[in-house]
């Protein structure tokens, strides 16, 4: 391993992992300890192990915060989805997962199709910073964007304020639909959010490692196999760079 690459992504010897709690696909529960596990954790655990130092796990509630903290030194790696907006300060990788974005729409809703969202009149419910939000955000030109802090809030937003769409992440509005009756989801996806492995810009060579081992991870079936191991639903496997 290149003295470079420790040097830049282990500079305190143990490997910082910011961890973005509010994806439930990808942190899925807690250990007895209260440490997050999931994909997204084993990924951070599995770059450790290759380049041989420990791993310490950085919480953040909120992937916006994740991506504020880059260069701050509260994380060398951060887990979260690859949006241009946080690509001007973080190096990505390809995506290692996908999950598809799209609309819900309350019972009796006249919106049939993705094309009809964007449109005057409509309020769209959306979770601030999330990655699906600075889609929505570089390309909704006539609907009204509204948004909460989290998916929860979202969902609130939606429901008590009787807004037109609720944009989200499909395994999420999946279940949102169960406490709506009559409320469905749109055939299609407006994104798809790409989750990756980024680190601060200036660490050229561990950003050219990270991109190899994502790479390899999902050639490998690792990827796939962390999917299996938590038993998560909408997650599927990135393609090839």
């Amino acid at each position: 391993m290149s003295p470079d690459i420790i040097a830049q992504l282990a500079p305190t010897g143990i490997l910082r992992a910011g961890i973005n709690l509010s994806n439930f696909l990808l942190v899925t529960s807690r250990d007895e300890h209260g440490s997050p596990e999931g994909v997204a954790p084993d990924m951070a655990r599995a770059v450790a192990e290759r380049l041989g130092v420990p791993l310490r796990l950085v919480p953040f509630p909120q992937p916006g915060i994740l991506a504020d903290a880059v260069g701050t030194g509260a994380w060398d790696i951060g887990l979260i989805g690859a949006e241009p907006q946080r690509a001007e300060k973080i190096a990505f990788t390809a995506a290692y997962v996908e999950i598809e974005a799209t609309y819900l729409v309350p019972a009796g809703s006249p919106i049939a199709t993705m094309a009809e969202v964007d449109r005057p009149g409509v309020r769209i419910a959306s979770t601030a910073r999330a990655a699906y939000d600075l889609w929505l955000e570089r390309n909704i030109r006539q609907a009204t964007l509204l948004r909460a802090e989290s998916i929860d809030g979202a969902f609130r937003l939606f429901t008590e304020q009787g807004l037109e769409a609720l944009a989200g992440l499909r395994p999420r509005l999946l279940k949102d639909t169960g406490a709506l009756p009559g409320s469905r989801i749109l055939d299609g996806r407006f994104s798809v959010v790409q989750q990756a492995i980024g680190t601060a810009r200036a660490n050229e060579a561990a950003a050219r490692f990270l991109q190899d081992f994502v790479e390899e991870a999902k050639s490998s079936g690792l990827v796939a196999r962390l999917i299996e191991k938590h038993k998560v639903r909408g997650l599927s496997v990135a393609p090839a760079a």
